[in-house]
C-alpha cells in the first residue's frame, strides 16, 4: 500500500479509540461500572457533566471543564460533544432532542429583529453551530457527538455516536410554531430537525436513534454502601477530629 501523501502545513492525523459509531461491550462495561460506583456512593442520577466525566474516564480521555468549541472530551486528536438524555424506555427510543448551545443571531450575525425574516434568522442560527464545529476541528482531527440515553429507574441504557457535521442552511426551511419558537425542517423530507427559542437563544437538534445504537442494562443495583463500611475502608480513627478553641476577637 503506498504511503499517504502529506501536504505542507497539514497536521498529522491521529487515531480515535474506536471507529465512528463502533461501540463495544468493553466500552459498555467501562461506563457501566462507573455508574455502579456512583449508585453505591448515593448518586441516583447522572447530569450531563457527570456523564462527560464518566465517558472521559471510560476511554482514558480528558474531560474539559471549560470546553473549547464543542469539545467536552478529548482523546489524542479525537474530540466529542457529550450528551445524556433521560427516557422511560431507552431501548424503544426513536429520537432524542439535544440542547446544543445558545445561538444568538443578534450577537453573532447582527440580526436585530429575529421575526422580520425567519429564514435569515434560521440561517444565522445554523451559522453559529457551523462556526463552533469549525472552531473545534481547528484544534482536533475528528469531532463526534456521543449520546447516552438513560433510565436510572430500570438501569437500562442506549448509546450511539455520530459525526458532528456542519449543516447546510439552504437545505432547511424555518417555520414558527404556536409558541413562536423557530422550527427547522428538511426541505426534501419535511422532517423536523431543529428548534430554536428566541427567548434565551436555546438551539436544539433532533437526532434519530440509529438501529446500531448499543443497548445494555445493569442487572444488579449495588445499593448504597453503609457508613460503617466506608469508615472501615478508610481506616477511620476518632483522633482525626480535634476540638479547636476560638480566640476572642479584639475590640
Amino acid at each position: 500500500m503506498p504511503n499517504r501523501i502529506r501536504l505542507r502545513g497539514q497536521r498529522e492525523r491521529r487515531n480515535c479509540p474506536h471507529g465512528l459509531g463502533e461501540l463495544s461491550h468493553e466500552l459498555a462495561i467501562e461506563i457501566g461500572k462507573r455508574i455502579i460506583h456512583r449508585l453505591a456512593i448515593g448518586h441516583s442520577n447522572i447530569t450531563g457533566d457527570d456523564f462527560a466525566s464518566i465517558f472521559a474516564s471510560a476511554i482514558s480521555g480528558d474531560h474539559r471543564a471549560s470546553p473549547l468549541g464543542l469539545a467536552d472530551v478529548v482523546w489524542d486528536g479525537c474530540a466529542w460533544t457529550v450528551k445524556t438524555v433521560q427516557a422511560k424506555y431507552p431501548f424503544r427510543q426513536k429520537s432524542v432532542r439535544l440542547i446544543s448551545g445558545r445561538n444568538n443571531p443578534l450577537y453573532s450575525a447582527g440580526v436585530h429583529d429575529v421575526f422580520e425574516d425567519i429564514q435569515r434568522t434560521g440561517r444565522a442560527v445554523l451559522d453559529v453551530w457551523n462556526a463552533r464545529v469549525d472552531e473545534s476541528l481547528h484544534h482536533h482531527d475528528d469531532l463526534r457527538i456521543f449520546v447516552f440515553i438513560r433510565s436510572m429507574g430500570t438501569l437500562e441504557f442506549a448509546m450511539f455516536e455520530s459525526e458532528a457535521a456542519r449543516f447546510i442552511p439552504a437545505e432547511y426551511e424555518w417555520r414558527l410554531n404556536k409558541n413562536r419558537n423557530f422550527e427547522g425542517f428538511d426541505r426534501e423530507s419535511d422532517r423536523h430537525c431543529f428548534t430554536w427559542q428566541p427567548h434565551g437563544a436555546q438551539f436544539t437538534v433532533i437526532h434519530t436513534v440509529p438501529a446500531s445504537a448499543y443497548k445494555f442494562r445493569i442487572k444488579q443495583n449495588p445499593g448504597i454502601i453503609e457508613e460503617h463500611h466506608v469508615l472501615r475502608l478508610i481506616r477511620y480513627n476518632d483522633n482525626w477530629i480535634e476540638a479547636v478553641e476560638t480566640e476572642e476577637a479584639d475590640d
